[in-house]
Formats: C-alpha cells, structure tokens, sequence
C-alpha cells in the first residue's frame, strides 16, 4: 500500500463515520417519506441527488453529502435523479394537486364526468384514478360528484329557490330520482328542507364527562352533533338555535347509551369511535374532515400540512375554516390539527380541552 492509499483510507472511513452520525442519514436508509421537503442528498459517484425517500439503492455513506434544498444540491453540481424527481413537489403533493384538479373539473361540469374521461384528462388508467381519487378524498369521483351536486342544491333551497328551480341549477335531471334519494341525501324532502327542516325528529341527550358537560345528538341519518361545554343548558340551546325547525325529543335510555359510548372515547381515546355521522357541510369541508379523520389518535399536524396533504397547499385560511366548523367533538378529531409552531389554537370547544384531548392520545 502506498502512502497516498494510507492516506485515503482514513479520510473515506472519517466521511462514512460523519454521514453515519448525521440524523438524516437514517431518514434515507429507512426511505422517510416524512422527511421529504426537508433536506435532499447527493452521491458523489453518481453525481445526482436525490429526495429521502428515494427508492434507489442505498449510497455508501462515504459518498453522501446532504443539502438544505434541491438549488443547493444543483449549484454544488449535481443534477436530479429521474426516480424521485426531486426538483418536483413530493409525490403525495402532486398526487394531491392532481385530485384538486379533478375536484374543480367536476364542479364546473354540467353533469358528472365519466371516469374514464377524467382519466384521460389526468393522464392514468381508470383503476389508478378511482384509487387515487379515494384515498385523498375519502370518495370515488362519482361520490364526490354526487356531495357536490347535493351541496349545490341545498344552497339553492336554502335560499328559498322554487324546488323545481333548485334541482334544475344543481344539476339534477331528474325530479321523480331526487325524491326517492332525498331521505339519505337531505335527511328530508326537498320542500321540508325549503322549509327549514319543519317537523324532523332529533334526538339529543346531555351528559358529564372528564371535560365537562357534553351533548350528543342524533338525525335520522346519524350524529349530528357532540358538543362539549361547561353548561348544559347552553349546549343544548345552542342544539336550539342550529335547528329552529326541527323537532328536539330528550333521549330515551336506550339513546344515553350513545352518550356514554362518547364519553367512554373521551376518556380513553385510542380505543376508537364508530358512530353513524350525519356530516352537513360544503364538499370541501367534507375533504378536511374526512381527512381529520385519517390523522391518527397520537398524532398532529399543522394547518399547513394539512393543506398541503389536500392539494391545496396556498388554502390554510380554508382548512383552518373548515375545521373550526366542525361540530362533531372527537369524532370528527380537529383537535388534532395544531399552528406550524406546535402552539395550540382555533378549537370552538376551548384550548384546555384540546389541550387535555392531545395529551390522552399522547399516552
């Protein structure tokens, strides 16, 4: 061995044993997602770079060096790499800008377009769509068609629109075919729900719980309402003023068993919470919520990350609305969902209580 070789050999072993020491480099091994948008890394003989989660085989480390961004990697000299395209947004986000896309396609058109067309027009096959679709919506194309169609239409009769009127606007061609749906898609005919939910039957009952007193209320579709308060009577007149028109009937025993089943999930939060939900809201805050509900118990994001998971990475103020406009406590987890620097902040039902609900799930 000669005396440039001894010298080399250190000074590969000093770069392997600093890559090694370096926390990101553990992030690449394990291929983290989580980690990409942090840092990138680039191999010296290959001369690309590459995102963490690459799944390219594993670099010795003593070829790594690791950038703060893909225009530190280029300027240093390195080009990207064709398998993870790292000068490119994270795959989950563009697969999440790709469904926007959709969504906004969906609700400009007249009537809902065919999967295969929406195929065509987001490059993929029908099978890659519909399952992509799904998993960042929570719905099928024609599912999310359908919420938007019906969000149209209870706009319109909100407003006092002729019924007639309103089906033709929201996109419905068939009158005698809303009828025969109106029960499951607005818990009522069309005229009651013109008239403000006249005459509907919601059972409500009210209860004590770790985190104070708590309502749960039910439609026929579902649950409709858990609040949490330090009064009884405000919550349930709160119930009041949400639906001025409906019937409020005081929950029998067999329907308390429901409360207790809530105020069980409150207490203990990681043994989960499968209830019926009576979800009313815009199509887009159907998205947030449902993907509220994909976070796991144990785990926050920001409202940040939570957009940028929808696709809609600019529409924080949006997100940050749609959560505050839940009304389904635990169940519809928004209390999971925290400012970019960890603090807490927007829960209608009072910071200590998200605070005390983050902690159990923590545990």
């Amino acid at each position: 061995m000669n005396a440039s070789t001894r010298h080399e050999a250190p000074d590969v072993a000093a770069r392997a044993a600093a890559t090694r020491a370096d926390p990101r480099w553990a992030a690449v091994v394990a291929r983290d997602a989580a980690a990409d948008g942090d840092f990138f890394y680039s191999v010296k003989t290959t001369g690309v770079y590459c995102r963490p989660s690459c799944a390219a085989r594993t670099a010795r480390p003593e070829n790594v060096a690791f950038h703060a961004s893909a225009a530190d990697a280029e300027r240093a000299g390195f080009r990207a790499c064709k398998r993870c395209r790292p000068d490119q947004p994270p795959r989950t986000e563009r697969q999440a800008a790709l469904v926007a896309e959709l969504c906004r396609l969906i609700e400009r058109s007249d009537s809902p377009p065919a999967l295969d067309a929406l195929a065509t027009h987001a490059g993929v096959s029908a099978f890659h769509l519909h399952r992509l679709f799904k998993s960042v919506t929570g719905l099928t194309p024609r599912a999310w068609a359908a919420a938007r169609r019906a969000e149209r239409l209870r706009d319109h009769l909100t407003q006092g629109a002729p019924v007639t009127d309103a089906l033709h606007d929201a996109g419905y061609g068939s009158s005698s075919r809303l009828y025969e749906a109106s029960g499951a898609l607005l818990g009522m005919t069309p005229g009651r729900y013109r008239a403000g939910g006249a005459d509907i039957d919601i059972r409500f009952a009210l209860g004590q719980c770790s985190l104070g007193a708590i309502l749960v209320a039910e439609s026929p579709l579902g649950v409709v309402a858990i609040s949490l308060g330090d009064d009884p009577e405000a919550l349930a007149r709160a119930l009041q003023d949400r639906f001025p028109h409906a019937r409020l009937i005081g929950g029998d025993a067999a329907f308390e068993q429901r409360v207790a089943q809530v105020v069980g999930f409150v207490d203990a939060p990681r043994i989960g919470l499968a209830l019926p939900l009576d979800l009313r809201g815009t199509a887009f805050q159907q998205r947030v919520w449902q993907a509220l509900r994909d976070i796991p118990a144990g785990h926050t994001l920001s409202y940040r990350e939570l957009a940028a998971r929808l696709g809609v990475p600019k529409a924080v103020r949006a997100v940050a609305g749609a959560c505050a406009a839940n009304t389904l406590a635990v169940a519809i987890p928004c209390h999971r969902v925290v400012r970019s620097d960890g603090a807490l902040s927007g829960y209608r039902w009072g910071i200590k209580r998200k605070r005390a609900l983050i902690e159990r799930e923590g545990t």
